[in-house]
């Protein structure tokens, strides 16, 4: 589905579809809450007797205050109680914020530092370290060869050529290898 695109019409009538599936959904949830609503009202308030005299209804109207009181006090608890793990779930998914690292870095500049520079920053001020790092290089000698002494000993260029031209300079080129 994802290589070929959908036509608009088709996309609509999948949304209408989706949209009409959520609507039954909720409506039927809606009817689920009613129901238990009212079997819990049932159970827990049982249907109101009036009684005749004046003592009976004032007896009746104090049994209900406690009765408010008491689920008074009930909800003020579970309210505090929704609160503090609010707070606390607010709290923790912070710290997984922290420890995931999901904020953004700031773009750092480049500091050019020498190596004492950058030893003191790491050590702190308390180590003064001097680091030379050249007086750490191991000392190479140069073995210099024969043959590149003599390709430099060679000299001008000119003069070799004017000692070798002619038969005199062939001569001295077949004695000096003989």
């Amino acid at each position: 589905m994802s290589e070929k695109k959908m036509s608009s019409s088709r996309k609509h009538h999948l949304k209408s579809l989706m949209l009409s599936i959520a609507k039954g959904l909720l409506e039927t949830e809606a009817k689920d809450k009613e129901e238990e609503r009212k079997r819990y009202m049932e159970e827990t308030c049982p249907p109101l007797s009036l009684p005749g005299g004046v003592q009976a209804l004032q007896e009746l109207c104090k049994e209900l205050h406690h009765k408010i009181d008491v689920i008074d006090e009930e909800r003020y608890d579970l309210e505090s109680k929704v609160s503090k793990s609010t707070k606390e779930i607010e709290d923790l998914k912070i710290k997984v914020q922290d420890l995931k690292g999901k904020f953004k870095k700031p773009a750092l500049r480049k500091v050019r530092l020498s190596a004492d520079q950058m030893l003191q920053a790491l050590l702190g001020s308390k180590h003064k370290v001097s680091l030379d790092l050249r007086a750490n290089l191991k000392q190479v000698k140069k073995e210099v060869k024969e043959e590149d002494k003599e390709l430099r000993d060679v000299g001008d260029w000119r003069k070799n050529i004017e000692d070798k031209s002619g038969m005199d300079g062939r001569k001295k080129m077949f004695e000096s290898e003989a």
